[in-house]
């Protein structure tokens, strides 16, 4: 009998080591592919900025955007209908991603996120002529230790957070209204808030999302499923870490003159 409470005792150690290291293993790879993600947005925002902008007055079609000649690119990145597209389309790739998922490949699925990540970066480029270097790199790095705490938070908090779930999503809602209101009907103090209050909404959902995407690995059996369950999982913590930071900017990013 001792020996095979033993045996049996051996055997769920083993198992439970064996989920833990598969665990592991799974948000590293949530995490690897978020991480690649930035770095893709990172990149193709930092390339279309400078491709979007000259020193040289013949190059120029002659605007100028915060003290900056705009290039022919640059006035049909910012200046045309078709940056209603650039700042559309990642929603556009969110879509397809939430909603089909299941109908692709993992390889697709994650050809599909490089791809979202890429068109982001062309969304975002604008930031690199309202905003100075400096004051992004700072932002960039005060949001990346506010999410990395928040994230450690969610995963190992013994504390169930489901309960803040659906009151997050609610104020989540309630800012994109506002930032609708606040993109027609401009206003100072309000953009003021909707920026603070995006901040504690966003730090709210890293936790929380992260606690779901660590749970949701126990109910995922194969290698396909866990491979779009990491994709998923970066794609909700990407969205995370992009929001909180351009709050964090509209807050401390300081202006070109």
């Amino acid at each position: 009998m001792a020996e095979f409470d033993r045996q049996t005792l051996n055997t769920r150690a083993s198992s439970a080591a064996a989920i833990d290291e598969g665990l592991r293993s799974y948000m590293l790879r949530v995490y690897n592919y978020m991480g690649i993600g930035l770095v893709v947005t990172g990149v193709v925002a930092w390339f279309a900025a400078n491709a979007a902008v000259t020193t040289n007055p013949d190059a120029a079609v002659g605007q100028l955007r915060n003290g900056t000649l705009v290039t022919q690119w640059g006035a049909l990145l910012f200046n045309s209908p078709l940056q209603w597209v650039v700042m559309l389309a990642p929603l556009a790739f969110v879509l397809v991603l939430s909603f089909g998922i299941n109908k692709m490949k993992a390889s697709t699925a994650q050809l599909v996120f490089w791809a979202f990540a890429a068109v982001m970066g062309l969304s975002l480029s604008s930031i690199f002529l309202v905003y100075t270097g400096a004051s992004i790199a700072k932002v960039f790095f005060i949001t990346a230790a506010t999410f990395g705490a928040m994230s450690l938070y969610g995963y190992t908090t013994k504390r169930d957070l489901t309960q803040f779930g659906s009151f997050l999503m609610m104020g989540l809602f309630g800012l994109i209204i506002a930032s609708v209101v606040n993109m027609f009907f401009p206003s100072g103090p309000l953009g003021f808030i909707i920026s603070i209050v995006g901040v504690l909404i966003f730090v709210g959902l890293t936790a929380y999302d992260t606690q779901k995407i660590k749970e949701s690995y126990s109910e995922s059996h194969g290698a396909e499923l866990l491979a779009k369950g990491a994709i998923m999982g970066a794609l909700s913590l990407y969205l995370d870490f992009i929001n909180l930071f351009m709050m964090m900017l509209r807050l401390f990013g300081n202006q070109r003159n």
